[in-house]
């Protein structure tokens, strides 16, 4: 940021080119993740930067950059994908999707690619920052905190807890995957080159304010300003999870969207966001066409889902809202087909909303937040002095956690991802950290166990004890649910 305002004070050339070399790659690549295509990822790079160019001297002193450019080059992809390329996208799509998987070899990469940033974009602006500035730029976690302002726990905290709403996401779709695994594929993966020449272009363009510009990029910069103007807008009148979730009232409803022509080609074997976007406007769940599932994702702020349970159903009109779940009511069997999509200018909550409205009026189904009291277990300190706890001295250095049939690894990581590993072993009762340590800590845990699908929790719970120190006690806390229960007349 003091590049920036010194570029905006001085109009410095040499300001903005250390800004456009130090923050390209991330800006290609989101840009690359959303269109596929180099030469379209390298036009929504340079309309980014003529933004940034445009904006330098309004943006507020507490701006975190990397947070901004990436939420900025989200919407302007966003507006190219809609605007006039949008044929010669999808003409391309399947040469796009062969590239990236030659590109990337990790599997859980390949998996997560696709998703990260509708995930992101489901993290509030602090989380959203802070993984960004952890994984995305492999800044360290005191640069982070530096950075928002917080101590070194806080600033770990907050990453943690993001990695897990990102990890929930992903699941929900269909990728397993460990909050860990998510960060290494991210770290690895989320950020690559830019073309060598692309640096200096952009930083041309952008230091002539767009003039030097060709007539699409301009086009394409206008569209994205608007898109961020709505963006902005609509912020200040998004209501709180909770209100959502209680909403009564939906600006476009399912009943005029069902009055509306409707049409079956979206369901297709397997999803496929090209179907999506050619489909009328409709809100509906039909009992599902085929056997196996299909998929389900989003299109913009339009969702589909080929042959899904009713609880990834329920999952999605939710909004992901990233709490534990538990179902008061019995779910539908079967396999599903729906679709959400409403008319242009529709907002994302009024999606949600007529896809509620909808599980209501079909499952009498609905879903609010409580706070409940639970069984919980809470991992305390039993043996302080236990040999296997062991605090990173390096907090700079990388991050990891490998979990295997009996063995579990964490290197530089907060025992709030222990207690996640350890509610994601159980699978019956949330488990909270209550050790009251904070930082960042080595772990060798090992354990007999045969494979993952015969757990030993006996064995693990004395592993903890002796080469840890710590226990897990039984007991009773609030914990906020969404509970999904049968809807009242």
């Amino acid at each position: 940021m003091e590049l920036v305002r010194e570029y905006g004070r001085l109009n410095s050339e040499a300001a903005f080119a250390t800004l456009v070399q130090r923050h390209i790659n991330l800006v290609y690549s989101v840009a690359l993740r959303h269109v596929g295509i180099a030469a379209q990822a390298e036009e929504i790079t340079q309309a980014v930067f003529v933004i940034l160019a445009r904006k330098a001297a309004r943006l507020r002193p507490d701006t975190i950059l990397e947070g901004w450019l990436y939420e900025t080059t989200r919407l302007v992809s966003l507006s190219f994908v809609r605007g006039e390329h949008r044929r010669q996208f999808r003409e391309q799509e399947a040469y796009m999707e062969s590239t990236l998987q030659e590109s990337v070899g990790d599997s859980v990469w390949h998996q997560l690619s696709p998703l990260l940033d509708e995930a992101m974009s489901r993290l509030g602006k602090k989380d959203r920052d802070a993984v960004i500035m952890r994984y995305f730029k492999e800044k360290s976690v005191r640069e982070v905190a530096a950075a928002l302002k917080v101590n070194d726990a806080a600033a770990q905290r907050r990453v943690h807890r993001a990695l897990e709403k990102l990890r929930q996401f992903f699941v929900k779709r269909g990728v397993a995957s460990t909050a860990e695994m998510c960060a290494g594929a991210i770290a690895a993966h989320a950020v690559q080159a830019a073309p060598a020449a692309l640096a200096k272009s952009v930083t041309a363009v952008a230091m002539a304010k767009g003039a030097a510009a060709s007539g699409s990029t301009l086009t394409l910069i206008k569209g994205a300003l608007k898109l961020m103007a709505w963006t902005k807008a609509k912020t200040a009148i998004v209501v709180a999870a909770s209100v959502l979730l209680a909403a009564g009232t939906v600006t476009v409803t399912v009943k005029e969207v069902e009055e509306s022509k409707v049409d079956d080609s979206w369901r297709v074997h397997n999803w496929d966001s090209r179907v999506l976007d050619r489909a009328s406007p409709q809100v509906r769940i039909l009992p599902s066409k085929f056997s196996t599932t299909g998929g389900w994702g989003a299109s913009g702020y339009d969702w589909m889902g080929i042959g899904v349970p009713a609880s990834n159903l329920v999952m999605v009109a939710y909004h992901e809202s990233g709490f534990r779940t538990t179902f008061a009511a019995e779910l539908p069997p079967g396999l599903y087909d729906f679709i959400a999509k409403l008319p242009k200018g529709s907002r994302p909550q009024d999606v949600f909303a007529a896809l509620q409205e909808k599980i209501k009026n079909e499952f009498g189904l609905v879903g609010r937040l409580e706070t409940r009291e639970m069984d919980v277990l809470l991992l305390k300190v039993k043996n302080p002095n236990a040999q296997g706890l062991r605090l990173n001295t390096n907090p700079g250095e990388g991050s990891s956690v490998r979990t295997m049939p009996g063995h579990h690894v964490q290197k530089n990581e907060s025992l709030g991802s222990l207690a996640n590993g350890l509610e994601n072993y159980f699978q019956t009762s949330p488990v909270l950290d209550r050790t009251g340590l904070s930082g960042s800590f080595d772990i060798d845990l090992a354990w007999e166990e045969r494979d993952r699908q015969h757990h030993n929790i006996e064995a693990l719970k004395e592993a903890l004890l002796d080469q840890l120190g710590l226990e897990l006690v039984p007991s009773l806390e609030p914990i906020q649910m969404l509970v999904v229960e049968k809807a009242k007349d």
